[in-house]
């Protein structure tokens, strides 16, 4: 096995191990299951492709902040109870050590997010979706949770307690939510390329109607890319010192 797959597995048993790991699962779920009953289907009739729009939307805020509480205590954690130094003076490059703790975070997130599927198919009690639309929003759910659960490792990399990683985490996804509503305010050319940074209304709306787009799969894929970069860089700064 991989330096990537040990860490990875050593990660999801600490997940389990403990309560936090369930807690946060089963508060994802129950607000998600709230928000459908409460705005998706409250509200008088609707189309239930509207249905379904809506609860992606609500959705997309529960997953961030589930990637948020998954991601907080990976280096935080470990900073705190003094364990880092174990990986720090290991025979694993930071690279495997950053690799490994989001793909066991992104294992847990994909695996509440999927278990919500069951909200969607009630809509087929009184209603008609298509599945491929209800395929590209969890798609799209997907990629939101990966970048913001990589924003949050970032944070978790940067702070010295899980307070402070989760409060960098909703800093940096503060600031891509609002180049949404900066781009509005801006003349073009530049409001126009500050809207291509939006982590929601520019790239995931297109999700919430079951389009599956190549720039937006390529944006989410460069903010994973980009997030786990900066955080094996300041893993291996932390390392050096």
């Amino acid at each position: 096995m991989s330096n990537v797959g040990i860490i990875a597995r050593r990660e999801l048993a600490a997940y389990f191990r403990t309560p936090s790991g369930y807690l946060i699962a089963a508060a994802t779920l129950l607000v998600q299951g709230l928000l459908f009953n409460t705005r998706a289907l409250g509200g008088g009739a609707k189309l239930s492709s509207q249905v379904l729009m809506d609860f992606l939307r609500d959705s997309s805020g529960t997953t961030t902040v589930c990637a948020v509480l998954l991601a907080m205590r990976l280096f935080a954690e470990e900073r705190q109870s003094g364990t880092l130094v174990l990986l720090h003076t290991s025979p694993v490059r930071e690279s495997e050590i950053v690799a490994g703790k989001f793909l066991s975070a992104f294992v847990v997130l994909a695996a509440v997010t999927l278990a919500s599927l069951y909200l969607p198919a009630l809509i087929f009690v009184n209603g008609k979706v298509s599945l491929g639309h209800i395929a590209g929003g969890y798609l799209g759910l997907l990629c939101v949770g990966a970048a913001t659960l990589s924003l949050g490792v970032l944070g978790s990399a940067m702070a010295k307690n899980q307070l402070m990683a989760g409060v960098l985490a909703a800093v940096f996804i503060f600031v891509l939510f609002l180049c949404w509503a900066m781009a509005r305010v801006v003349d073009p050319p530049l409001g126009t390329v500050i809207a291509h940074f939006s982590l929601y209304e520019k790239h995931f709306f297109p999700f919430m109607r079951g389009l599956v787009q190549l720039s937006d799969l390529v944006y989410y894929a460069s903010v994973v890319y980009l997030a786990l970069f900066a955080a094996t860089r300041v893993v291996q700064s932390q390392r050096w010192q």
